[in-house]
């Protein structure tokens, strides 16, 4: 049988590769647009099909979430058995910090656009955009699993915790939570480009994820400059902690809703969205909105719930402060488990 490590190593490679090929599919069709063109391409069929290949990068990462908790649970001597089955559709479409993944996706034509104003060549604008467009479509795939991750560890109560596994080459802010141990509600601090992992547990500690100090050790000097800057590289030299070198922290996109700050996603709130559906045989009351299409108004012909926002699942475990069966109550009620 696999061992933990092994598995999560398996569990990052299966989500790396499902980027790269997303990305691969992004730079075929970003070789035909222009400057000229581009918020044009984006807005038509193009942009459909770059949105489309995304969502489907989210949901083959998604779905595999829960077959990687089974397998991780069972490693460790725990049960493999869930108590809700995961919605792999719920957590695609859907941008990091809950907004709609087409808009996000429509910024790289902005980006092209300040370039240009700023002096670059055409050529050189267009090959920020597609950097631009790669890192939105990376980030949005990564953090589609890891909210997967964590809606599968909720429904196996086996997993009471899990460990941060970063690989390297990576970035000072993750270096430094290396081999940490969260709660399996608890939030997975990320950035945009972070390819970051979680190793669930069915025990309260794990010794064999690298640490921060011992993931310096394996940098070389270039990268730990790079990494941490000359001066902070050169304090590490010295003998300084890594904690004390970087600052860590997380950007989080609120909203307030009955005078409460709330993470929330209007993604999939319509009637014919997974989530919609669940609301409308609730007996939630729809209202009629404008709808939205890489940020353009398109048609009325699609209807929100006026009142029940959707939450992300981060914000769904925030709420549920640990408590379990509150945790797979919300997960189900917003559409993440049934």
């Amino acid at each position: 049988m696999a061992t933990p490590p092994e598995l999560a190593r398996s569990r990052y490679e299966q989500v790396t590769s499902a980027i790269r090929a997303i990305i691969e599919q992004i730079q075929a069709l970003w070789q035909g647009m222009s400057t000229q063109s581009v918020e044009d391409d984006l807005l038509g069929e193009a942009g459909a099909k770059i949105a489309s290949a995304v969502v489907a990068g989210q949901f083959t990462v998604a779905d595999a979430a829960q077959a990687y908790i089974a397998a991780q649970m069972a490693a460790q001597g725990g049960s493999a058995a869930a108590e809700a089955a995961l919605v792999a559709a719920a957590f695609t479409g859907i941008a990091p910090g809950g907004g709609p993944l087409e808009s996000l996706l429509f910024l790289p034509a902005i980006g092209v656009r300040r370039r240009l104003a700023a002096g670059l060549s055409d050529e050189e604008a267009m090959l920020g955009g597609l950097t631009d467009m790669a890192m939105y479509a990376s980030t949005a795939i990564a953090d589609s699993a890891r909210s997967a991750d964590q809606a599968g560890m909720a429904a196996n109560r086996s997993c009471v915790a899990y460990v941060r596994v970063v690989q390297l080459p990576a970035c000072a802010r993750c270096v430094v939570l290396s081999g940490q141990m969260y709660r399996h509600s608890e939030g997975f601090l990320r950035h945009p480009n972070c390819d970051c992992q979680t190793l669930p547990l069915h025990e309260d500690e794990w010794p064999d994820v690298p640490t921060p100090a011992e993931l310096v050790d394996q940098m070389t000097p270039d990268q730990r400059r790079r990494v941490f800057t000359t001066d902070g590289a050169r304090a590490l030299a010295a003998g300084a902690d890594v904690g004390q070198v970087v600052n860590a922290r997380r950007g989080m996109s609120t909203a307030h809703v009955h005078g409460r700050e709330l993470q929330v996603t209007s993604e999939g709130t319509t009637r014919r969205g997974q989530y919609g559906r669940s609301r409308a045989r609730a007996g939630d009351e729809f209202a009629r909105f404008a709808g939205q299409r890489f940020g353009a108004a398109t048609s009325t012909r699609y209807a929100r719930t006026a009142t029940t926002p959707r939450l992300m699942p981060e914000e769904i475990f925030r709420v549920a402060d640990g408590n379990r069966d509150e945790e797979l109550r919300l997960l189900r009620r917003y559409g993440y488990l049934m």
